[in-house]
């Protein structure tokens, strides 16, 4: 049972709401995927199956590795990709994607306005604006389900951050809302840690309204008020780098995106 193999039976069970479907999707963005290939990739260069079915056609990525094998019978051209990059690619080209094929319980076929709107969920990025905080107090109840999708998220943000604070906030302007501040966030790695936030809210299926982001280092007195009254969410260290022990994967560098012709 692999976590999209979850996310799907809980979006298909009896009495699943939008927050389920919500869920799988984000689960389809945040993972790793083998896309099938029609030949093996020429560098950044990838070339897809593509099926062309009654509904029309799609391109299949699978979860795992035997899945795909599985399917395909043997040894087949892929790479290995995140579904985010996948969603981005097929975005405005009119294909569908299949997803793990055969005998997986979460096989599916997703048309291509899903990855239209996936797509665009993800695209929908954080606007920098400036603000004044006056006054912090601890993050309302309603903040529940989009803080366990923030722990999820940052989860996976190994080494960008120690941890992140989750407070309410009241602007000197009036506004209320809430905010999210990142402690010793690594060079460069801001825009990262905000669009994950973003994307957290976004899928988390509560009108949270705004959840502004900002970024402090923990020895800022700023820092240690917004401590006594918020949630604290601490990132995982990055894990020391392994040698190489073979090329990686097609698409895997995230200095040479891939692009699918």
């Amino acid at each position: 049972m692999t976590p999209l193999d979850a996310a799907h039976a809980a979006m298909e069970r009896d009495g699943a709401d939008e927050t389920d479907r919500l869920r799988f999707f984000e689960c389809l963005a945040d993972g790793e995927f083998f896309l099938l290939l029609e030949e093996e990739a020429q560098g950044t260069d990838l070339k897809p199956r593509v099926f062309p079915l009654e509904s029309g056609p799609v391109v299949l990525i699978f979860d795992l590795e035997e899945r795909m094998a599985e399917f395909s019978g043997g040894i087949a051209p892929y790479a290995a990709l995140p579904g985010r990059v996948i969603a981005q690619q097929l975005a405005g080209q009119g294909i569908g994607l299949g997803v793990n094929l055969g005998s997986a319980p979460s096989q599916m076929i997703l048309p291509p306005e899903a990855m239209d709107w996936l797509a665009g969920m993800l695209e929908d990025g954080p606007e920098e604006i400036e603000a004044v905080p006056e006054r912090f107090h601890p993050p309302v109840a309603l903040i529940g389900p989009v803080e366990e999708r923030l722990r999820r998220k940052l989860g996976m943000a190994a080494g960008l951050a120690t941890a992140a604070l989750l407070a309410g906030v009241t602007y000197r302007d009036g506004r209320h809302g809430h905010m999210l501040v990142f402690l010793d966030p690594a060079s460069g790695a801001e825009a990262a840690l905000a669009r994950a936030a973003h994307e957290a809210v976004a899928f988390s299926g509560v009108d949270l309204g705004a959840l502004d982001v900002a970024f402090l280092a923990s020895p800022d007195p700023a820092a240690g008020r917004i401590a006594a009254v918020a949630t604290r969410i601490d990132l995982p260290a990055r894990a020391a780098p392994k040698a190489p022990t073979a090329p990686s994967a097609p698409g895997m560098d995230p200095d040479r995106p891939p692009k699918l012709r």
